[in-house]
This record gives C-alpha cells, sequence and structure tokens, in this order.
C-alpha cells in the first residue's frame, strides 16, 4: 500500500507545474483579442463527450517559472488560470476561455456553459497561475492561429 501510495505522489507531482503569467504579460497576450476573433473549437471530453465553443486563438501561452524564468505553455482545453484578486478571492477559468475587454478579465468557469460567467476587473487582479490541469479534454480540429 505505501507503495502505491508513492507511486501516485510521484506521477501526480510533475505533472501540476504551476507557472505565473504577469498581468502586464496577460494583457499584452490577450488585450488586442476581441469577440470577432474567437475561434470555433470542437473538443472532446474524457468520456468521448464532444463539446464546441468559441475560444481565443492563442497558440502558445508566455508564463514564467517559480524562479522567474520565461517558459512556453501550448494551448489545450485542459490549460487552467486561478486568478487571485486583492481580496483573496481565487477563481478558475479555462485559459482558452478568456479576454480581456475594457480593462476586465471575462472567462467561462466551465466546460458545459457557453457564455461569460465572470468577469474581474484588471486592477483587482494580484496574482495570475496557469496550469495544465490534466484532464482529459482534447482538440478534436486543427488548433492554427
Amino acid at each position: 500500500m505505501k507503495i502505491f501510495i508513492l507511486l501516485l505522489f510521484v506521477a501526480i507531482l510533475p505533472s501540476c507545474t504551476t507557472y505565473i503569467i504577469p498581468k502586464l504579460s496577460l494583457v499584452e497576450q490577450l488585450g488586442s483579442i476581441d469577440s470577432t476573433q474567437l475561434v470555433n473549437r470542437q473538443v472532446i471530453g474524457p468520456i468521448a463527450t464532444h463539446y464546441e465553443y468559441l475560444a481565443n486563438p492563442i497558440a502558445e501561452i508566455k508564463c514564467e517559472d517559480k524562479y522567474g524564468q520565461q517558459n512556453i505553455l501550448t494551448n489545450s482545453p485542459s490549460i487552467e488560470i486561478r486568478v487571485t484578486e486583492s481580496s483573496g478571492k481565487k477563481t478558475i477559468f479555462y485559459f482558452d476561455r478568456i479576454l480581456i475587454v475594457n480593462n476586465q478579465l471575462l472567462g467561462v468557469r466551465s466546460r458545459f456553459a457557453s457564455f461569460v460567467d465572470k468577469t474581474i476587473d484588471l486592477e483587482n487582479i494580484q496574482l495570475i497561475e496557469v496550469q495544465d490541469g490534466k484532464k482529459n479534454f482534447k482538440y478534436s480540429n486543427n488548433y492554427s492561429q
């Protein structure tokens, strides 16, 4: 039993690397994208369920590791961001479902809802973390910009 728990811990630990996206970098990456530039994404879920939604066209996400080293993550439907507000409140979005409009981060927190369900003023954002949630969602159509 101890070996099983150790193996499980070793398997999970490296897969959950969390990166930081400085607020200015997020604005640079998303700031020029508007709703007319969204692309249709077809996604296959973990039990072969199909979803279709409009997503931002970013293919690569610029971020930093805990040492400040630049990294590039390939965008996918399993990439999540965790936004911490100045009040300490945390919100998780899917990266491909966020936009910046009028100094607000607009996002969708669910694969099942196709509408923006949360907005956060950029000035209230204290920290933006990003990671591959390793959820079994994959694009079924080509990801081109």
